[in-house]
This record gives C-alpha cells, structure tokens and sequence, in this order.
C-alpha cells in the first residue's frame, strides 16, 4: 500500500481514509486560502493537520491548510512532496490499541526560501489574499530569537536588517516580508498564531515582526505605515495559545506494524540539519491546544476540531500549569536524568523509582502550590494524566534526548517561573525548594557530556551547548575541590534561568548539589536517592 494510491482495501487493515473530495478541497484552498502553516515538522502533521482532517471528514469545513517550511526545507521535499502531502498518523493509546489515520488535509506544501523564487513568489500570492485568515506557527521557541546569548543580533538577522525586504533569510525575516506585502494590498487583516510550547508565544512573534519593520523603516526599506499596521490590533493580531501533545520521532516498532500491513512507505528520512521524519507520524492520543480568540479577519470554526478559544488571561493561566508546572518541567527533569542514566525512552524512566518520584515531587510538592485553575483544565486531572497515564505510556517510543533538545532555552519557563513565584511568595520559600534544584544541578553535570558512569555521550542540540560546555570542560568525576565560582556564569545568568539564582538563594545549593554529582561514578544515581528519601 502506496501512501499516494489509499483505497478501499486500507480500511479491512483498520485504517481511516478521508471521507472529502481531497480534489475539490484543494482548487477551493488554492484559489482562497484561509489557514497557512509555517513548521512542517510532527507536531503539525500529528496534530493541528490531523484536527482539520477531521473537520473536512465531517463536512464542518471545506478548506485545507497550506504548509511551508523556512529552516529544513528537505521536510518539504522529502516527507510532502513525494507523497502528494499526505501523511497517515498512528495514534498509540496508553491501553496497547492503535488507531491509523490518512491525513489529507496538507494540499499544498512550499519552500520558504527566497532564493527559490517561483516558491516564494507563491508565499507572496497567498498573503495577498483576503481571504486570507491566519499564518500560525510551530518552528521552536528558538525560530523566534533574534540575539544571541550577549543579546546581540544574530549575524544574519544584522544583514537581513541591513539589506531589507527583499531576500531575508532568518524565518522572521520572511515571515515580516510576506506580511508587507499583505499591507501593500490594503492593509488586509492577519492573525500570526505561534502554536509553539513557550510563553507568551504570541508575544514573540510580535517582538520579532516589529523589530524588523523598526530596523528596515529605520533603513529605509519600508514606510512608516507598514510599523502602524504591524503595531495594530485590529489588523494584525498575534494571539497566544498553549498547545499540549507528544509527537516523537518516528518509532521502529511503529514502522514495523505499518509493514506488516502492507505499508510502503516506512523509511525514515533524516535530513542534513538532523530533523527525523517519515511518511508516517507517531503520536499519543491527548492532546490540548487553547488559543486566544483574537482574529481581525475572522478564522476557521477549529472549536469544531476540539481547539479551545478563549481570553488571553485564560491561555496563560493553562500556560502556566502546563508548561511551568504540570507536564514541562517533568519532561526536562525525565530528559536530563534520563540522559545521565542511560535510559533510551520516556516510559522505561517511569518504572525508575528515584526518577518517578523525583517528577511526582517536581509536579506536585513543588510545581502545585502555584498552579491557578484556568477553568477550561483541570490542573488536578491533567497533571494525574501525565504522571499516570502519559508518560508512563509504553506505547510512546519518546526519548530523552529528543527533549533534551535546547534545554538552556526551556529553562526560564520550565524552572524560572515557578523560582520567580516561590520568590514572590508570603507563605513560600524559595530556599524550600528541593527538587527543582537538584534537576537544574543534573543539568550542570549533564553539561560536562559524561553520563553517571563515567562514559562519553553527545548532548543534544542546543544554540548555548558550546559556550556552556567551556565552563565545566575541566571538570572531572572525582574531583574533591572545584574551581571557586566555576558555576556562577552559568547560574547567576538570567536569561537561562529567568531569575539569578545566586541572588534569590539557590546558587549554592545548587552548586553544592553538583559536587555530590561529580564525586564518583554513580554519584548520580547516589544525589537522587539522598534527596529523594
């Protein structure tokens, strides 16, 4: 069975074929679009795509999304193209069954790249659409930064400002130079939703937009109008939202099953930049996505796909529970020691006794007592779900290092926010704090890349691994007396963490921590169970 040729026959297999005409879906999306997508990686296709799917298979929708990639573009030209942007998602529920769903509701896929010019001038002519509704995102919190970790520009975000509109290069760049040529049509209406897993996403959108349009007016670019209309709610609005689901990469035993269906097209696809994608997408069945209800130009009725819409204070309470206390800060805590002790998945961390309770102490001893109730979630049921049901999951290949990923850039959110709100607090000490501590020393002994028995490994990605890195280089298992200050670049610095840690109390806990962690082989292993007794 060839994705591109689904017919009757895949659903005797028990897969779920699109009940639309994916034809007439198409030239109606094509000709006016509502919905574009930048972020062509999992979570899109497994999630936000997959509930679209489901609005066409009801007849509550007759339009598709158009997705377009700006960072890997062999996402594009090798998990769409080829097959005709269809994808089929297999859904892993905590119970052992598996659902598989043909997704059709991608019709077309682009390439944001400015040298390629017949694909960006199509990016152009879709902005320029009126009908036109939404451009939303998932391409990491780091898609959004401008600076490096000095706060200076980024090299390429200085000539972008420097050379103007025409062929930018960093994502925001082409995602301020399509929105100009939208206001050139008239000022049209546009809401730019970041459905990415940081706060105040829609906040980060707009700070990166506007500096754009501040430096390429200030340059002599664009006229003053293009900042107005960007600086303008009623025309273009950038709503933030919460968005909840677990997309890992694609999973062996996954692909096997989909074989011994008769599924053809398993291969994983890694690209150069090291993106791991397939024709298939993997993912768990929970899943929440809130959003601001704020869009001048109108949008598509997603509450009929489950979506959440609601006020602003309202996403950033759920905001608040999920990823600074209910589910975030447990999936860093599982990533980094995860990481240390060798575990290759998520679920086999959870049958850990030390991990298992040192994220139940995470979630409810510390992270709780400053959770607000948003309402629409149920602070108490979710984290319940996650500890118990989600990420013990063994039917979701997650990994550790796949979410160790950019950890010094989840870090102020995960950690910081709850510091911050101990700190603030009458009736909490932030010196109480144990756990969040002893995660953010694991953290620091992750650094060094020699995991708890003294063996390499590579850390994964993340934009300040280098710098980091270079202060605990010298640092060696066993070491009794460690450079004075050795830590404080690190934990004094607030951008990583929100907050100094020195100066509210924690540094020396913390460094105190990672001592015990750096003692001996199985130094990890012996912190965890001291504190965690």
């Amino acid at each position: 069975m060839k994705l591109i040729n689904y017919e009757a026959s895949w659903q005797e297999k028990g897969y779920e074929l699109p009940k639309y005409d994916r034809e007439n879906v198409k030239k109606a999306t094509k000709e006016n679009p509502t919905w574009l997508h930048f972020g062509a990686g999992n979570i899109f296709r497994g999630f936000v795509a997959a509930g679209l799917n489901n609005m066409l298979n009801e007849g509550s929708y007759d339009r598709g999304v158009i997705v377009s990639e700006g960072f890997d573009y062999e996402i594009i030209e090798k998990a769409y193209k080829p097959y005709d942007d269809l994808s089929l998602l297999v859904i892993l529920k905590a119970d052992g069954n598996i659902e598989k769903k043909v997704i059709g509701s991608v019709v077309e896929s682009i390439v944001a790249d400015t040298q390629r010019e017949q694909e960006w001038e199509r990016l152009k002519e879709i902005y320029r659409k009126p009908s036109l509704q939404m451009v939303s995102f998932t391409i990491t919190e780091k898609g959004y930064s401008l600076v490096d970790s000095n706060g200076e520009y980024l090299a390429i975000v200085a000539k972008d400002f420097a050379e103007g509109c025409e062929k930018p290069v960093h994502i925001m760049g082409k995602t301020t130079a399509l929105l100009y040529e939208r206001y050139k049509q008239g000022e049209l209406p546009i809401a730019l939703v970041s459905m990415d897993n940081c706060s105040h996403n829609g906040d980060k959108v707009f700070e990166a937009v506007e500096a754009y349009a501040q430096n390429w007016v200030k340059n002599g670019f664009v006229e003053e109008g293009f900042l107005n209309y960007v600086r303008d709610k009623n025309k273009v609005a950038f709503p933030w939202s919460m968005i909840d689901k677990i997309t890992p990469r694609p999973d062996d035993k996954v692909r096997k099953v989909l074989e011994e269906d008769g599924f053809e097209d398993t291969d994983l696809i890694i690209t150069s930049k090291n993106t791991y994608t397939a024709a298939f997408v993997n993912a768990e069945e929970t899943e929440y996505l809130v959003i601001e209800d704020t869009f001048p130009n109108g949008r598509p009725p997603f509450e009929k796909a489950g979506f959440i819409f609601t006020d602003r204070e309202t996403v950033d309470k759920v905001e608040k529970m999920k990823v600074c206390t209910c589910l975030n800060p447990l999936h860093t805590a599982l990533a980094i020691f995860g990481c240390l002790l060798s575990y290759e998945t998520i679920w086999e961390e959870m049958k850990d006794p030390q991990l298992k309770e040192l994220v139940y102490r995470i979630g409810y001893d510390e992270g709780m007592p400053v959770v607000v109730n948003p309402g629409v979630i149920n602070p108490e049921e979710f984290i319940k779900a996650v500890l118990e049901l989600r990420l013990p999951n063994p039917f979701m290949p997650d990994a550790p290092q796949r979410i160790a990923t950019d950890t010094s850039q989840k870090l102020p959110i995960r950690f910081g926010e709850t510091i911050k709100a101990y700190h603030a607090s009458d009736n909490l000490k932030v010196t109480d704090l144990t756990f969040i501590p002893l995660t953010i020393a694991g953290w620091c002994r992750y650094l060094m890349g020699i995991d708890d028995q003294g063996n390499p490994f590579t850390p994964s990605p993340d934009p300040l691994l280098e710098e980091l890195q270079r202060y605990v280089k010298d640092v060696k298992l066993g070491d009794t007396e460690l450079k004075a200050d050795l830590l404080k670049p690190i934990l004094s610095n607030e951008k990583i963490f929100a907050v100094n840690l020195y100066e509210i109390g924690l540094g020396s806990k913390i460094e105190g921590m990672f001592k015990e962690m750096i003692a001996s082989s199985g130094a990890v292993r012996e912190t965890l169970k001291k504190y965690l007794q």
